[in-house]
This record gives C-alpha cells, sequence and structure tokens, in this order.
C-alpha cells in the first residue's frame, strides 16, 4: 500500500514538473495582452484563473501528438498501477482523450506539487514548536492557527494532522487518475470490438490446427497400429506382407510427419492471412494416397465418384480431405478391419461426402468424441452441416459442404 501510494505521489510530481512551462506560457501571455493589476487578493485570483485558462488550451492540443498516448500509458502503467497497452492516438477521439487525460494530469500534478513543497516543512515547524520556546510559541501565526491561544502542545498533533491530510489527498488524486486512465488512455470501443474480432480469429485458427493434428497424426497412428500388428503376426509366414506393411508404415509416418510439421510451423509464426491453414495441406488431390494406405490397413474402401473434384475451391478440398481422413481414422479405431464406402457428389452448389461402414460384432456405437466434433466444426466453419448416426446395421456419416 505504501509503495503504490510512493508511486502515485511520484507520479503527480512528474505531472507538476511538466506543468512549470505551461504556467510560464500562461504568465507570458497573461503579462502581455492583459490589463489586470495585482493590487489585491482579488486581482491576484484573477490572474491565477486568466493564467490556467491560457495554460490549459496549450495542455488539450499537446495531448493531440500521437506519441503522447503511448508515452502517458506506458508512464501510468508503471506508477499508477493500472493495466493498459501503451498505443500510439490513432483518431481524433484518442487525441481528444489523450488531451483531457494530459490536463487532468498536469492540473492535479500541479496542485500536489504545490502541496508537496509547502505542506511537510510548516508541518516540520509545528512539530518543532515545543522546542522553540514561549515567545517563539507567541510571535508563530501559521494557516490560522496560533500555539498561543491553542497551547503549544497542540502543535505537533497539528503537524501530524497535516502530513496525514496530504498523504490522504496524494491518495485521492492518485485514485482518481487511476480511475481515469482506462477510461481516457484505453482503448476505444471501435479498439476493444477489434481487438476482441482479433481474439477469435487467433482462437478459430488454432482449433483449426488443433483439428488438423488430431486428424493427420490420429489418422496416420491408427493405420501404423494395425500394420504394425498384422506384420508383427506373419512375419514368418508371409515376409512379402510383412514387407509391404512396414513400407506402408513408412510412407504414412513420413506423410504425418509432414503435416506436424505445418501444423508446428503455423503454431510459432503469426499467419493472420492463412487463417490456420497452410497452402501445402493436403487436399482432394491426395485422396488416392489416402485410400491406398487404408487399404493396407485392411479397411477395403469403395470410392463413389459422381462428378469432378478439380473444381472445388481450395478450402472446400482440404476441408473436405480431412473429412474423409476423420472417417476412415474412425472406421479403424472403432470398427476395425470392415468393409467402407465412400461417396463423394461434387456438383454447382458444394460437395456431398457421405462415409458408410458396419459397426463389426460387439462394436459399440460411438458417442461423439473429438472427432465426430471436429467434422461438426468444419462443417459449420464454411457454413455446411453434417450428421451421424445408425443406419440399419451400418454407421453412417454426411456431410455437406457448399462452395
Amino acid at each position: 500500500m505504501v509503495r503504490a501510494l510512493l508511486g502515485r505521489w511520484a507520479f503527480l510530481i512528474i505531472g507538476g514538473a511538466l506543468l512549470t512551462p505551461y504556467v510560464l506560457l500562461g504568465v507570458v501571455l497573461f503579462s502581455v495582452g492583459s490589463s489586470v493589476s495585482l493590487e489585491n487578493s482579488a486581482d491576484m485570483l484573477r490572474a491565477q484563473v486568466l493564467v490556467l485558462a491560457g495554460t490549459i488550451p496549450a495542455l488539450v492540443v499537446t495531448g493531440w501528438v500521437p506519441v503522447i498516448r503511448a508515452l502517458s500509458a506506458a508512464v501510468a502503467r508503471q506508477l499508477l498501477g493500472v493495466h493498459l497497452t501503451p498505443a500510439r492516438s490513432a483518431t481524433w477521439a484518442d487525441r481528444w482523450r489523450t488531451g483531457l487525460w494530459l490536463t487532468a494530469h498536469l492540473i492535479l500534478g500541479g496542485v500536489m506539487s504545490a502541496l508537496t513543497l509547502s505542506v511537510p516543512p510548516a508541518c516540520l515547524v509545528l512539530l518543532g514548536v515545543p522546542l522553540l520556546g514561549e515567545q517563539a510559541s507567541r510571535d508563530m501565526h501559521l494557516w490560522g492557527y496560533e500555539p498561543a491561544e491553542w497551547g503549544s502542545g497542540t502543535a505537533p498533533l497539528a503537524g501530524l494532522a497535516g502530513l496525514a491530510a496530504l498523504a490522504a489527498l496524494v491518495a485521492g488524486a492518485g485514485w482518481l487518475l487511476a480511475r481515469l486512465a482506462p477510461v481516457l488512455l484505453g482503448p476505444s470501443a471501435a479498439e476493444k470490438l477489434a481487438e476482441a474480432e482479433r481474439r477469435a480469429e487467433r482462437l478459430a485458427q488454432r482449433n483449426q490446427l488443433a483439428r488438423d493434428l488430431h486428424d493427420s497424426v490420429g489418422h496416420a497412428l491408427s493405420i501404423v497400429t494395425v500394420q504394425a500388428g498384422a506384420a508383427g503376426h506373419v512375419l514368418d509366414a508371409d515376409p512379402e506382407f510383412a514387407r509391404r506393411a512396414l513400407a506402408a508404415i513408412e510412407d504414412t509416418a513420413r506423410a504425418a510427419l509432414t503435416d506436424l510439421d505445418q501444423v508446428l510451423g503455423l503454431l510459432r509464426e503469426d499467419h493472420d492471412d492463412q487463417r490456420g491453414t497452410q497452402p501445402g495441406s493436403p487436399d482432394l488431390g491426395a485422396l488416392p494416397d489416402l485410400l491406398d494406405r487404408t487399404r493396407l490397413a485392411g479397411v477395403s474402401v469403395t470410392l463413389d465418384l459422381s462428378g469432378d473434384l478439380s473444381g472445388l475451391p481450395e478450402k472446400v478440398s482440404r476441408e473436405a480431405y480431412r473429412i474423409v481422413q476423420e472417417c476412415l481414422t474412425n472406421v479403424l479405431r472403432h470398427a476395425g478391419q470392415v468393409p467402407a464406402a465412400l461417396r463423394l457428389a461434387p456438383d454447382a452448389e458444394g460437395l456431398l461426402i457421405v462415409m458408410t461402414n458396419p459397426l463389426g460384432p460387439g462394436t459399440p456405437v460411438p458417442s461423439g468424441g473429438r472427432g465426430l466434433r471436429g467434422i461438426a466444426e468444419r462443417a459449420r466453419t464454411l457454413r455446411g452441416r453434417s450428421s451421424a448416426g445408425l443406419e440399419g446395421e451400418l454407421w453412417r456419416v454426411e456431410v455437406w459442404l457448399p462452395r
């Protein structure tokens, strides 16, 4: 608490120091353009008001400098303890808010600096009144306080009260500036909306990367597991099949490493314009290789293609590849080495993907894990739709992706 008070006190002192040249400017303007005499206290008060009136516009105009906002936010964050991200003024609304902040900071800082220079010495004098002697006590008049009238023993109490009042004023002024800082130096409503959109976009990108990693690596591990198990069982009886299985494991692992390298590259860098998918990601052009690797794992996949896939948009083609990949992974993981039927029907409106397979004896009905959720999320990303469930004795996944 003491550290926070000292930080805010230092912030106010800085404001008072920065106010000095503006006050000098106001004095010069007053002396040149005003005929007010300084014969009494009322004239002095009017002069001070005129000087202040000439100072405030200069403070506001200074706040228009774009870099002032970033500097003010950086100092306020350090000394006031407020959470601010220093940024230059980008709009006139930012400049006006910065001008108001600079005015509040320097005016309050000037007042607190003047009190800091005058109150502590006077309070020290009051604390030492009992040591000055009776004559000095009778001759002392300080801010209306007369030790001779109140008793010299009350002077130290008055001194302590003055220091406490100064600390309270500093704490109040610092509290006020700490509350004003986020309003005047913080992001505007438009900036907050833009930052929320950026956060949502980054979250969508990372979700996309997570889906890609799940689908590619999950598919590869499923095939590698099945192939390794099959090769181990027939290694002595059918060495040729074992060699083919090991070759399939090698190809699958190499493809998975390529996908993993792409995903990790996107995680290390900020590719805002790629929306989570690298141009080198596989698309439906790589579908034959995917089906061949799956067939080598023991899943007999038949493809029913009614149309040309080459005319699909790249985004649709990439997402469709990942959806088919996840469907095949689910067949391997949940149903095992069973026949599967894949239907792809592109037309002028979009692409229909249908995957069916028997569940196999004793296979539980899938309950909707990450794979099915990932398929649904990919479809929603392209404003498509998806469904999955039993159709008779077959498990059926249907996805529609519009162009």
